[in-house]
């Protein structure tokens, strides 16, 4: 609530335009006055109005909880790559990082398995400015996969993992709407014992529901979030 001094009107400010501020009594009555400095009373000493600044555009989250970058367009692929295991690792990489590896420029190809992993290493050429980021499914102590990661020697390839079996399983249960993930017979191909024991038909189906799942990174499981984020910093780094 203002008072013009002059007219002793009395209102609260409405709107501003054109250099003026319109005031609303308690009638329900409104006036122009122009902003002067000091040209108002608020509890009976002097104020200048000011038009306030324009407001903030809000910021809006992509799915790995980083700020979207509005009008994006993606940059240049860079040399260095993500690689990880398979297809559906690949989806989910890109259904919560894709945003942030458009904005990097950094390409996601899927090994399809890691057991020729020093060879595809070897082929792809690593250097300076040619880096390589490896997710690996089921990096446990004594697995297959963490003796074939503990072969590597190459300073400019870094090979993160998680603990699961598949990367179906870094999806939280909660986001699918089950209790937990079925423990599948040893000897019975790990998504077909999925699927049977949730009902679910074949594994392309379980795919599109696990999949389906996924919003954002709350969704997935800590150990898989720190993995993906460790490679995107190690491909983006400065000179990668």
């Amino acid at each position: 609530m203002v008072e013009d001094p002059a007219s002793g009107f009395c209102g609260a400010v409405v709107r501003i335009e054109q250099g003026a501020v319109v005031l609303e009594d308690r009638h329900g009555k409104h006036r122009v006055f122009p902003m002067t400095p000091a040209g108002f009373l608020v509890d009976g000493k002097p104020v200048t109005l000011v038009k306030p600044a324009p407001a903030a555009p809000k910021r809006t989250m992509s799915a790995s909880g980083s700020v979207r970058v509005q009008g994006l367009k993606a940059r240049t692929a860079r040399d260095s790559r993500l690689w990880v295991e398979g297809i559906h690792d690949a989806e989910l990489v890109e259904r919560v990082w894709g945003h942030d590896l458009r904005v990097e420029g950094v390409v996601v190809e899927p090994l399809h398995g890691v057991d020729e992993l020093n060879d595809r290493i070897a082929e792809f050429g690593t250097g300076p400015g040619r880096r390589l980021g490896v997710l690996v499914d089921h990096l446990v102590k004594g697995s297959k996969e963490s003796r074939i990661v503990d072969a590597v020697r190459d300073e400019n390839v870094l090979v993160t993992g998680h603990p699961f079996v598949d990367i179906w399983q870094a999806v939280k249960p909660s986001s699918l709407g089950i209790e937990a993930w079925p423990v599948v017979p040893r000897g019975l191909p790990w998504k077909e014992g999925i699927c049977a024991a949730l009902g679910w038909g074949e594994p392309a189906d379980g795919w599109r529901r696990v999949l389906a799942g996924v919003r954002g990174f709350r969704d997935l499981e800590t150990p898989l979030i720190g993995a993906v984020e460790r490679l995107i910093d190690f491909v983006t780094s400065e000179g990668a």
